[in-house]
């Protein structure tokens, strides 16, 4: 197995993905809007995957965020809503009711997933909000308060694990203080370390957490010449020391303008760096084997964190869908 997530081209396997997956047979894959058309289509390409080298608890994940991070659209598939506004506004006014309607939320989100074959959602962002940084994160973040973004962050864990799918916290040390969003550019945070224990506190606290995304992100107090992806520094001694998580670690997709060289050298530099998997988004054949060609087997510690995260996927997801919006919706009205 190698340990890289790839994405897909289209609605269906093409010939050409079926032969190289078999062979390279990565970890797992990661779906976008152009791999999303219906319910059945969706069911169809996700029991593709899994015949493709017969694991169960393949790793099949999609970003379904809520708001404006969905990969799976209305009118198929319900709309959910963004972290910041709705779950933040009550949460200012009754904390335990907005831990709740985060929950029913996730759960909810979970069982839309779990019916066409996703097994991961890379959610929740523990990514603390600040003033005056790009508004890449904005209203996905559940706010400025690193315990508010713990708790909610937390419901929304347990939320999806009730409705079927394995969650990932994202982005790994904290993505909240970026005056650049990463996709264009390099983000590089002068914050000192002081500074920057609000920013781990969310992570610290849902430690425990399956799987996590790391930040493409240059932190000048930790390592001032490698963003985090590819730092030894920051994920050895921030994200598997300070912070303490030893769950699966993956990248942010290595094609982001933030990191730089070929598809291969970036996924080498990170996995080299300590992170369990790199994500490879964009279905593009020739960086797909070129990152193949690159990675080696994936390690055995790495391996043992991926089937211990997809060992905490529920067997038989639980709830009624409209009973969980229902109650969600109710919750929020109070806000």
């Amino acid at each position: 197995m190698k340990p890289v997530i790839y994405g897909l081209e289209g609605l269906e396997l093409s010939a050409n993905e079926r032969s190289f997956f078999a062979e390279a047979r990565p970890a797992g894959y990661i779906l976008f809007k152009r791999n999303c058309a219906d319910r059945a289509q969706l069911r169809r390409l996700t029991d593709s995957l899994r015949a493709i080298d017969g694991r169960a608890d393949l790793p099949i994940l999609i970003d379904q965020e809520g708001g404006r991070v969905a990969r799976m659209r209305p009118p198929e598939w319900p709309e959910f809503p963004a972290a910041g506004a709705p779950f933040g506004a009550l949460y200012d006014v009754a904390p335990v009711s907005a831990i709740e309607a985060a929950r029913a939320n996730a759960q909810a989100l979970a069982l839309t997933l779990a019916e066409v074959g996703v097994t991961v959602d890379c959610l929740p962002l523990l990514d603390v909000r600040q003033e005056g940084a790009s508004d890449v994160i904005g209203d996905r973040s559940f706010g400025s308060d690193p315990m508010r973004v713990a708790a909610l962050g937390r419901a929304v864990l347990d939320g999806l694990r009730r409705g079927g799918c394995v969650g990932v916290v994202k982005h790994m040390p904290g993505h909240g203080r970026a005056l650049v969003d990463s996709h264009l550019k390099l983000p590089v945070v002068d914050a000192d370390a002081e500074a920057l224990e609000a920013d781990l506190a969310p992570f610290i606290a849902l430690k425990d957490a399956p799987m996590a995304m790391s930040a493409h992100i240059i932190y000048k107090a930790w390592d001032p010449d490698r963003p985090a992806t590819i730092s030894p520094i920051v994920i050895n001694d921030i994200i598997r020391d300070r912070i303490g998580f030893d769950g699966l670690l993956m990248t942010d997709d290595i094609d982001m303008k933030a990191l730089a060289g070929t598809a291969g050298e970036k996924a080498a530099a990170a996995v080299a760096a300590g992170c369990d998997l790199a994500l490879d988004c964009w279905a593009r054949m020739d960086e797909m084997i070129d990152i193949a060609n690159s990675l080696d087997d994936i390690r055995p510690e790495s391996r043992a964190r991926l089937d211990r995260a997809m060992a905490s996927l529920t067997p038989d997801p639980q709830g009624d869908l409209a009973a969980l919006v229902a109650r969600r919706d109710a919750l929020l009205s109070y806000a």
